[in-house]
């Protein structure tokens, strides 16, 4: 989990063999009427003690002027519900702005202060990605393509989350989304991609071919392909041929993982969006709270616009 990877303190108290993903939980905002859901709760056991307490991870693509008000609201609504602890941390994947985001929110007076919240932050963009690459969880693998990376890197970090993707025993949904996840965000143009080949020519046999397997999953047509012209050019070739495909499945997954079975109509509009359009549906469908958010953006792009979500 993300608190075992950036606050291993949290593991001397965590019970691993007890935890509870919760449903989704959906709360109005009372002051403009919308409806915004929290993206992952989880009820874990206190290590050697018969007592629970709640994680709520936040997920945030975008900045946001009121989000530590937000996660104040979403905690006393989790605290209210479920009458346990709350851990909140949010997970920042933004590129822009890299300034440290705050981490409190105050309510204060000029001669009292009545509250300071605090959460946790985890800020991708201030994170280098070199720091966690020797790192045995999964978590580390996706995460490291939103870290801090110097443009000349970025070949090297795809090809490095990749390897050490490989190294994980995953089953093959989750090795299926986390690699898909990398290149979403590692998405690399021609002068890239051929240092990215560059980087994978250095690796052993073995090491090309567990990579080969995990593209494979979603790259299969293009890849299968490929093996016929041998390892390296079927790499190359898989992930040029299968990106269009593996971007649509992949947003489509999580589409469907939230909202349930889209509709036939919506579908065809999604395998009509570029490259590039893809990407953007993929940051911004992390806020959209139902499917009308999803055909408003729809609508937006058919007009040359972009949404901006909550």
């Amino acid at each position: 989990m993300v608190q075992e990877l950036f606050f291993p303190s949290v593991a001397t108290y965590l019970d691993p063999n007890h935890l509870t993903f919760l449903d989704k939980e959906l709360f109005t905002d009372l002051t403009s009427g919308e409806r915004r859901e929290v993206d992952l709760v989880v009820k874990a056991r206190f290590r050697n003690q018969d007592s629970f307490f709640l994680v709520h991870i936040e997920s945030q693509s975008q900045p946001e002027v009121e989000f530590g008000q937000r996660m104040f609201h979403y905690f006393a609504r989790l605290h209210e519900k479920y009458a346990l602890p709350v851990y909140p941390i949010a997970l920042f994947s933004f590129d822009n702005p890299q300034r440290q985001e705050p981490q409190t929110y105050r309510v204060e007076f000029r001669d009292w202060s009545v509250l300071a919240f605090n959460y946790r932050v985890i800020q991708l963009n201030r994170l280098n990605w070199r720091d966690f690459l020797e790192q045995p969880n999964p978590v580390a693998s996706a995460l490291m393509a939103k870290m801090k990376i110097a443009p000349q890197d970025r070949p090297k970090v795809k090809a490095e989350c990749l390897r050490l993707l490989a190294t994980l025993s995953l089953d093959p949904a989750r090795m299926q989304l986390i690699s898909g996840f990398v290149d979403t965000y590692l998405r690399l143009n021609a002068a890239e991609e051929n240092q990215f080949q560059a980087e994978l020519s250095r690796m052993d046999v073995t090491e090309q071919e567990a990579i080969m397997e995990i593209v494979t999953s979603w790259t299969e047509q293009g890849i299968q392909q490929g093996i016929q012209q041998g390892v390296q050019q079927g790499i190359q070739q898989g992930i040029q041929q299968g990106v269009q495909q593996g971007e649509v499945a992949l947003v489509m997954r999580q589409l469907s993982r939230r909202f349930g079975q889209i509709s036939p109509e919506l579908e065809q509009q999604i395998h009509r969006l570029s490259t590039d359009q893809l990407e953007a549906l993929g940051e911004a469908l992390l806020d959209f709270s139902d499917v009308t958010d999803l055909q408003s953006w729809l609508e937006n792009y058919s007009e040359g616009q972009s949404y901006s979500g909550s």
